[in-house]
């Protein structure tokens, strides 16, 4: 199918109500697949999300031709860009690296399902797995989208200074103020890390790609097989540097729902992984040990901004989302991890 990088899919004007997704899904799937046996449909409710509530809709013996409807988290507008988001799925279909999109709605997403299991802290760790993993995201750095509209500068500045202006200072609740007070830092000092964590890491001269930049394990589909991965999920897919968009999917080894930061694969991990990476970027393999070192430091300070940005996402999430998620704990677990490695990474 060629497609161009303009809109193709239908946008329906329906609002779904997240408390009553498979009403709003049978909706969105009547309009999409009118000759389905609509009395007939089944619905499946998919939860590793903590921005979004995802469910899937088929009806017997048609499993495969699934239609995903992906409804946005309250108030996530704040946070994520859709009508990027939806640009980059376009591309990344027509790179073949990807589902299809198949429709917008006023709240959500209606798109291919494929087959696959999504990562676990386990499965991420298989050789078989990261090199796959590795592989496909040196391909998407590669991508150049012919799109006037694509920023090519790093995103991360921006999108953190963002949410920096707009993450809570205080809640009116008391017992979360409190919480808060004991588990944040205040936002003076917070301010005075970010400072120096832009000044440290522009200076790396880190290259600048098209990335995907929320590579956690949810976000990857493994196909045993067929041997292949896929990414899904292109909330926050932009330019960016390559190291970030590394430390980012180093990090999310940990999972997400109890993360164990110890899981943060180790030197000699890092290093085959990021080998083969370069192989890929390159299209050579002929790489030298101090290009895989570079890289490798390069990486682990770049981890440090990814626990930043996460953390503070993860504040607004607190103050906004009506997901079941301890957003003040997860922001507290990623600033710690940002004060226990910042002066070994920024060292190195």
């Amino acid at each position: 199918m060629v497609m161009d990088d303009k809109p193709m899919e239908p946008h329906f004007d329906l609002t779904v109500d997240e408390n009553e997704l498979n009403v709003g899904a049978r909706e969105i799937v009547k309009r999409l697949r009118p000759n389905w046996p609509h009395n007939q449909l089944q619905f499946k409710l998919f939860t590793n999300g903590i921005t979004n509530k995802l469910i899937g809709v088929w009806y017997p013996g048609h499993y495969n031709e699934m239609v995903l409807v992906r409804v946005y988290g309250n108030k996530t507008e704040l946070l994520i860009d859709r009508k990027a988001e939806t640009r980059n799925i376009r591309i990344m279909y027509k790179a073949g690296y990807t589902h299809a999109l198949y429709a917008t709605f006023n709240n959500g997403l209606a798109y291919q399902f494929i087959e696959g299991e999504i990562l676990t802290v386990e499965t991420v760790r298989q050789s078989k797995v990261y090199q796959l993993v590795a592989k496909r995201m040196a391909q998407m750095h590669l991508l150049n989208p012919e799109d006037s509209e694509i920023e090519r500068y790093p995103m991360i500045w921006s999108k953190t200074e963002k949410f920096m202006h707009i993450m809570p200072k205080e809640f009116p609740d008391p017992e979360k103020q409190a919480r808060f007070q004991k588990l944040i830092k205040p936002y003076k000092e917070l301010e005075q890390e970010y400072l120096l964590l832009k000044e440290k890491l522009q200076a790396l001269d880190n290259p600048v790609v098209y990335a995907h930049n929320d590579l956690l394990l949810g976000n990857i589909l493994y196909n045993e097989t067929e041997n292949t991965v896929t990414f899904i999920d292109y909330e926050y897919a932009a330019y960016n540097y390559k190291a970030y968009d590394i430390a980012n999917h180093f990090i999310e080894f940990a999972g997400i729902e109890n993360p164990d930061f110890s899981l943060y694969p180790e030197e000699t991990l890092q290093r085959v992984w990021i080998r083969i990476y370069i192989q890929t970027y390159n299209k050579s393999s002929n790489v030298s040990e101090d290009d895989v070192t570079k890289l490798y430091i390069s990486v682990n300070k770049f981890a440090l901004l990814s626990h930043f940005f996460w953390g503070c996402w993860s504040l607004i999430q607190s103050q906004h989302s009506n997901i079941e998620f301890d957003f003040l704990e997860y922001a507290a677990m990623r600033f710690n991890e940002y004060f226990k490695w910042k002066h070994k990474y920024l060292n190195m």
